[in-house]
């Protein structure tokens, strides 16, 4: 099977997670497309293809002979999809790219003039929804150039390797995607994970990450006799987020700049509740903006009586630079790679992270491999059909032996 076809198959499986969950998987409909790849792993070849009992999904491909002793190296993708955006019943279709506007369906369209990606992608076949789902090349994409790089490997021996270890996790976008990872078991001295955005993206960079939950304890009063007794939680909720640096947000930043993210919010004048991401490459800045929140949180609570603000700070991952640093012949190796596959890499710190983030600290180096796609976790993402060609030729020529 070609890869744009196990694509298209693969984008036909809702596999959305679900943060408040607290099972594992998040959503039990991730086990069908795990239970799908372990067995079409095993068809094309692979050996112990299986779906573990909390969704994971591990394969290897044999070494071919000679190269027994080559360590082990591992490639990784997710399964899960963003519950940003709708991920059920996605109706994907490849359309031609001649430039201009996209008419994604009789009423939404995706304008050429708020994309500038777009410009790189004329006279190329994307890979597009109707505008009213997500697409899922984040990360099935990734997901789809390892399953057919792993099928062409085992139809052609004479390709040397040394084991390839496939791993497929549940989980990513909610930040669990490395939690129940079996890095032993997995068996890879390092890998690599396919889970980023443009063509020739290649990133052993990303934020250090925490979640933050603030919970705003009020007193209710009828309105009628509330004068210099009532404490309005959601309006101590909105002087809690007023507090924080209003420019320092994802909308006003980029590359290395870090933010404060309010993904949530709700409540009434007894209780409210703002759920926070925090972010930020650099490790000094990154306790900063906690300790920022910590002091906003003392303040309102000698403003408004002890106990009024409650905030619960949880680091989700670091920046994997420091782990990677001391293996950057696997930069060298992808950046050749892609060149070889006539793509020019390009070093991109993620504004996020990865599965490999977190699998790097646990002894498992694992910088990060572009996919091909564009415009993640919403209706507009697409995916030009040469990019996951061009994926799977990247792969196929980085795991063979060197030498």
């Amino acid at each position: 099977m070609n890869v744009l076809d196990r694509f298209l198959k693969y984008v036909s499986f809702d596999t959305q997670s679900d943060e408040t969950s607290e099972t594992c998987p998040s959503t039990a409909k991730q086990k069908l497309l795990g239970e799908h790849l372990a067995a079409e792993l095993s068809q094309i070849g692979l050996q112990n293809a299986h779906m573990d009992e909390h969704g994971y999904v591990y394969a290897w491909l044999p070494a071919t002979p000679g190269c027994e002793g080559v360590p082990c190296m591992g490639l990784i993708a997710h399964m899960d999809t963003s519950p940003s955006a709708p991920g059920k019943d996605i109706k994907a279709r490849v359309y031609h790219y001649d430039g201009g506007d996209i008419p994604l369906s009789d009423t939404v369209t995706m304008k050429a003039k708020d994309y500038d990606s777009l410009k790189r992608c004329v006279g190329q076949d994307l890979v597009i929804t109707d505008g009213t789902t997500l697409l899922g090349s984040d990360d099935k994409a990734g997901v789809a150039e390892i399953v057919t790089a792993m099928e062409y490997l085992a139809a052609h021996p004479e390709l040397k390797h040394g084991r390839i270890a496939v791993g497929f996790t549940p989980d990513e976008e909610i930040g669990r995607g490395a939690d129940r990872f079996d890095v032993k078991g997995f068996g890879a001295a390092v890998a690599y994970t396919v889970d980023g955005g443009e063509l020739g993206e290649l990133e052993y960079e990303n934020f250090n990450a925490a979640g933050a939950r603030v919970t705003i304890h009020g007193l209710n009063i009828h309105p009628g006799s509330a004068k210099d007794k009532m404490k309005n939680a959601c309006l101590i909720a909105m002087e809690f987020n007023a507090m924080l640096p209003p420019a320092e947000i994802p909308a006003h930043t980029e590359g290395y700049e870090g933010f404060f993210h309010l993904q949530q919010m709700k409540g009434d004048e007894t209780t409210a509740v703002l759920d926070y991401i925090v972010r930020d490459h650099d490790m000094e800045k990154f306790e900063g903006r906690k300790a920022q929140m910590e002091c906003i949180a003392a303040y309102l609570n000698v403003k408004y009586g002890a106990g009024t603000v409650e905030l619960d700070l949880k680091d989700q991952y670091y920046n994997m630079k420091a782990q990677i640093e001391p293996h950057m012949y696997l930069i060298h190796r992808a950046k050749a790679a892609f060149r070889k596959a006539g793509v020019e890499p390009k070093e991109v710190a993620i504004r996020g992270g990865t599965d490999g983030a977190r699998l790097s600290y646990e002894g498992l180096p694992c910088p990060n491999l572009s996919t091909g796609g564009f415009n993640f976790h919403g209706p507009l993402e697409y995916i030009p059909v040469p990019a996951l060609g061009k994926m799977v030729e990247v792969l196929v020529t980085l795991v063979q032996a060197e030498g």
